[in-house]
């Protein structure tokens, strides 16, 4: 048997106005090419470099969520390399003294979290490839993992929840598909019959590192692929070589593109023109002022829906992740009782999303009319099908509207009058022969489908439990 060993690394570019080292703007959703540049994001000879203070605070607001180490000290070198997305020669980045230390994320141990420059965007057409410099040097935090993740699907797990997390904290879009979090993997195995004196010693096997993974899907897909082709090629006798592959979305494989390079390779050494950072000089940079400055973090959040308001898990989950979905639900449910909140929530979750994802233009309703409506259906006035009517109807109104008025004027209010209800089981009654015959020989089901046609002979607005009495006593009475 073989053990996993996988270790991330996740690049995200950071939501700042300018870029990392200059005043160009950061602006990722610009299309015209070359057009966020300047002398020192081209590294035009004599220009210098200075340090972008939101990026470095977003980091030390990542590096304090995970409960990582924020450093002292810190600062920034040169990492060398030859490549036409990179107009200085070298890539200014963080090596001996990150901004972040240590941490944990969903039970994951994290290295270490700097900062960075992005490099440029390389265009390859039929015939030539072209360079777009406008992602040239937009900040670009990278976080590191320990080797501990054991499957691909805890990987994908945490790269969603970093991603998550990264949104929460205004630090990043963190879009996979437009390229503003990137995600590589480090995957080897080991003969799980390793035997060490140190029981936690994990032997780990060559480290082959997995790019291109531009969904998350694909992260579990490649480190599961990577996982098999490594065991296979072992088990036929071959040799794990350290190197980079990518991988084909299209053939769902992995594939050779380079020999790894280690740090040395880099040359790494301190950026001479930058200034080093003592972070407790910058009252700005307190980590009780970092602190102070987060959010509810989502798995706090996710951990007080669901003790507050008893939600279910999938509920819990979608109103951490929509925030404005989970906006609106607690602006709904303020006040409110657990059952209240749990009938609020399963509107909001089914049906609410459903028209907000259908093509039916519309609005979300106001949180006073939704409120409205969710009461009208505990108080019995509108069934479960008549609330989901009046739902649509609210939110196909320009101008959303007061629920009760909706209802009453789509006859869409429960029916408890005695009455009225009697004249429609008397007619579903003797409409529905077969279905009596059915339910006299023991078809319970039966009884179900009366009901059923009865709500329809009433335009849904029969209140179900009313309907069941009343057939019973009338099927009694028939016997």
């Amino acid at each position: 048997m073989y053990l996993p060993t996988i270790g991330l690394e996740i690049h995200a570019e950071l939501t700042t106005r300018t870029k990392m080292f200059c005043e160009s703007a950061n602006d990722p959703d610009e299309t015209k090419p070359n057009v966020n540049v300047c002398p020192v994001c081209m590294a035009h000879p004599g220009t210098l470099p200075v340090i972008n203070r939101e990026a470095v605070r977003h980091i030390l607001r990542i590096g304090t969520a995970i409960k990582g180490t924020l450093a002292d000290f810190s600062e920034f070198d040169r990492k060398s390399y030859f490549y036409p997305d990179i107009p200085k020669g070298y890539q200014i980045s963080q090596y001996m003294h990150p901004l972040v230390t240590g941490g944990e994320l969903l039970g994951v141990a994290i290295t270490r979290v700097h900062l960075e420059e992005d490099t440029a965007r390389s265009i390859h057409t039929t015939g030539k490839s072209l360079v777009d410099f406008n992602r040239a040097g937009i900040p670009l935090m990278e976080l590191v993992t320990e080797p501990v993740i054991e499957d691909a699907e805890t990987a994908g797990r945490f790269a969603r929840e970093l991603q998550l997390l990264l949104r929460t904290l205004g630090a990043s879009e963190a879009n996979l598909e437009k390229g503003e979090m990137r995600i590589e993997a480090n995957v080897s195995v080991s003969k799980s019959d390793f035997k060490s004196e140190f029981p936690e010693v994990r032997l780990l096997g060559t480290k082959v590192e997995v790019k291109n993974l531009n969904s998350f899907r694909s992260v579990e897909r490649a480190i599961a692929f990577e996982t098999e082709r490594q065991i296979a090629l072992i088990e036929g006798g071959g040799k794990v070589v350290q190197e980079t592959r990518g991988w084909d979305e299209e053939k769902q494989v992995t594939f050779h593109q380079r020999f790894k390079e280690e740090s040395a390779d880099y040359r790494y050494f301190p950026e001479p023109d930058l200034p080093k950072l003592f972070l407790s000089e910058i009252p700005e940079f307190y980590p009780e002022t970092i602190r102070a400055s987060l959010p509810e973090l989502p798995w706090k959040k996710r951990n007080r829906l669901r003790k507050e308001y008893k939600l279910k898990e999938e509920a819990a989950e979608l109103f951490v992740q929509n925030v404005e979905l989970g906006t609106f639900f607690e602006k709904v449910v303020s006040g409110r009782t657990p059952d209240f909140a749990r009938l609020a929530a399963n509107y909001i979750t089914s049906d609410l999303l459903s028209l907000m994802k259908s093509d039916m233009p519309g609005n979300l309703p106001s949180a006073q009319d939704f409120r409205a409506l969710v009461e009208m259906a505990m108080s019995g006035k509108l069934s479960s099908r008549g609330a989901k009517d009046t739902l649509a109807l609210m939110y196909g109104h320009t101008e959303g509207g007061d629920p009760e008025t909706i209802a009453k004027e789509h006859n869409l209010i429960q029916i408890h009058d005695s009455a009225t209800l009697n004249t429609a089981v008397d007619t579903v009654l003797i409409r529905e022969e077969k279905a009596v015959l059915e339910y006299k020989s023991g078809k319970l089901s039966a009884l179900q489908y009366l009901i059923g046609k009865a709500m329809q002979e009433s335009r849904g607005a029969g209140n179900p439990e009313s309907l069941r009495k009343l057939i019973e006593v009338r099927l009694q009475e028939l016997n």
